[in-house]
């Protein structure tokens, strides 16, 4: 059996994350966004890769989206409404609320302002919402009788989910983008220990180790101060919802502590929207937001000002948060156009920037960018990148993996460079397997599933008893199904739990694992006992050297010899002493039988049920000198006495 997995997007890039999971005969695809750094072709994923002209619905079981953000979603109307999937699409209610607003905006930019033909329309976009099946976190749905999908809380935004995607005992994660460090609004990701066969995450920061978030906070605050003290304008590029709502916090509350007048300003409409979703959706965010909410809401912003784009040209300082965060189109590269060119100026670029944006060029040091129409802008203002983006670091990401306990890994959502770094790191530190396949390329992982398998009473009683436990205690991955006579055992075998006895397999019940007895009786078979017999030669076990005086050591009489033996299974093998049976001429434990004939000679018979104890006796007493030396007399050790 195996998984196999095929980044449409997202494979050693960041960007169009489109991922195609093939788990137990079932198809599923994973998020469906596209790429800001590109305006042709490539700004969507490759969907031929599926089908290059036939439905895409009969080859797809489901869709699921992990979060609002376009490089996730921004292709869904064009792959449901223009290349006809008519499946279902899985998302959480925060995500089905606020994609159509992000879609719609992204629609009116491209068509309306870039002129792009043959996008998506509005209603198509309202057509694709239909399509949705909505998701709550930790809720188990049945896609089929086979697929179920689990969401887990992912931070990063409202909303945010990763997936657990399951086909019988095969299971995968999704993580889409999350984050592992608590903030100001929302919580961090979190995951129990599911024990994925994969899990695919994300891996935008996949070298970077952030420092203290308090650290990152001030140096912000006082940036920004600096700035307007000195009469300049601050422009932080952002997305809508996310860091946007985490920054206004941040200022709000300096403003209020400082008491500062500079007007801040945010892209007018977007508040209003941002407040009505964390309100409907005030359980998403962290437990401090939901403590206060009823006596304060901190979306309400008394310093942040709707703006108005005649602002753009007033005299004096003023701090602009403005839409999209990689300054790729709209107000924020409207903006920037017009406040790049004074030095008095600053952009705080506070997440990451695809390659091919303005943003990622502004952060490269270009100090003259061409963009969109041909213009090109000279970058005199201050350029500062200060992390707050929402995406784990690499701590985070193994951290992650660590809390999954995952048994393979592969990463998307990065640049090949970090992604070959991060990936020789959780292979050496984790001791898991690390793959990370380009758009276009198949990664196909080996699974083994569990056989769930029932055990009699009887038969546990009996491995309990040989391993010299109490009957009463369980044993690893075994768990009760059918009241005093059977129990279960789900978990895969290891070394340290293997047992021996009869796999009774029946068309018609789960395999059960019964004891030698009660197999024969099931089967109406009368059993048969395989023994052994075999003659050891004590004399090399018995050898010692010779005394100082060189007297002969007298032959050891057959009680003599039982004690040395006793010593052997106790002391040498590890068997308990209680188990051993003695009686004039023999020693006993289970089937394995010594019956000492003479001072040389030693017969050992056993059944094939104690084969690796009779092994163990028998390479022992083949040994030289492996017989314990005989005990020193009274008279050879009290020499000096009168």
């Amino acid at each position: 059996m195996s998984i196999r997995v095929v980044p449409l997007g997202a494979g050693q890039d960041v960007g169009r994350s489109c991922i195609l999971i093939s788990i137990g005969g079932k198809n599923v695809m994973v998020d469906c966004g596209m790429h800001m750094g590109y305006s042709d072709h490539r700004k969507f994923p490759d969907f031929s890769y599926i089908s290059k002209t036939g439905p895409l619905t009969p080859l797809l079981d489901a869709v699921i989206i992990s979060h609002f953000h376009l490089d996730h979603c921004g292709a869904l109307p064009y792959f449901s409404e223009m290349r006809g999937y008519d499946g279902p699409i899985y998302m959480t209610y925060p995500t089905k609320a606020i994609c159509p607003i992000l879609l719609e905006d992204y629609r009116k930019i491209s068509v309306e302002r870039k002129g792009e033909t043959n996008f998506f329309t509005s209603q198509m976009i309202k057509d694709c919402m239909r399509k949705v099946v909505t998701v709550d976190l930790h809720q188990t749905v049945k896609v089929d009788d086979e697929l179920e999908i689990k969401a887990y809380y992912a931070g990063h935004v409202l909303g945010a989910a990763m997936f657990q995607i399951k086909v019988g005992e095969q299971s995968v994660v999704y993580t889409g983008d999350y984050n592992m460090t608590p903030d100001r609004h929302l919580g961090s990701a979190w995951i129990d220990k599911c024990r994925p066969d994969v899990i695919i995450t994300e891996s935008t920061y996949a070298t970077t180790i952030r420092d203290s978030k308090r650290c990152r906070e001030r140096n912000f605050l006082s940036k920004v101060h600096e700035c307007v003290a000195n009469g300049g304008k601050v422009l932080i590029p952002v997305f809508a919802l996310g860091r946007a709502q985490e920054l206004c916090i941040l200022l709000e509350t300096y403003w209020e502590r400082k008491n500062l007048t500079v007007p801040i300003y945010f892209s007018a409409g977007l508040t209003a929207k941002a407040n009505h979703y964390y309100k409907l959706f005030i359980g998403w965010t962290n437990q401090k937001i939901k403590d206060t909410f009823v006596e304060r809401n901190m979306f309400e912003f008394r310093h942040i000002l709707p703006f108005d784009r005649s602002y753009v040209d007033n005299p004096g300082p003023q701090v602009l948060f403005a839409t999209p965060g990689m300054l790729h189109a709209g107000l924020s590269l409207f903006v920037f156009k017009k406040w790049a060119p004074d030095p008095k100026n600053m952009v705080i670029l506070p997440g990451y920037c695809v390659a091919g944006t303005v943003g990622s060029k502004v952060l490269a040091g270009h100090k003259s960018i061409e963009v969109p129409g041909g213009m090109k802008i000279p970058v005199n203002l201050s350029v500062q990148h200060l992390s707050f983006s929402a995406h784990a670091d690499a701590k985070g990401i193994m951290q992650l993996i660590s809390q999954s306990g995952a048994k393979n890994v592969i990463l998307v959502h990065g640049e090949r460079k970090k992604m070959g770094f991060l990936s020789g790191k959780i292979e050496k530190e984790l001791g898991v397997k690390c793959y990370f396949p380009a758009n276009g390329q198949s990664c196909e992982i080996a699974t083994s599933s569990p056989l769930p398998i029932c055990m009699s009473r009887k038969f546990l009683k009996r491995v309990a008893a040989d391993d010299g436990a109490d009957t009463g205690t369980s044993l690893p991955g075994v768990e009760r199904t059918g009241g005093d006579s059977e129990v279960s055992a789900k978990s895969t075998v290891s070394a340290k739990s293997a047992v021996s006895g009869v796999l009774l397999v029946r068309a018609d019940a789960d395999p059960r694992l019964l004891d030698t007895d009660e197999a024969a009786r099931e089967l109406g078979l009368a059993r048969h006992t395989l023994a052994f017999e075999t003659e050891l030669n004590l004399k090399p076990a018995l050898a010692t050297r010779a005394r100082a005086s060189d007297e002969e050591e007298a032959a050891p009489d057959v009680l003599e010899v039982l004690g040395r033996l006793h010593h052997v299974l106790v002391d040498a093998l590890g068997v308990d002493a209680g188990a051993v049976g003695c009686t004039e001429s023999a020693l006993r434990v289970r089937s394995v039988l010594l019956t000492v004939h003479d001072a040389a000679r030693v017969v050992l018979a056993w059944d094939y049920s104690d084969d690796t104890l009779a092994t163990a006796v028998c390479d022992h007493l083949q040994a030289p000198g492996s017989l314990p030396p005989r005990p020193a007399t009274a008279s050879s050790t009290n020499t000096s006495s009168d």
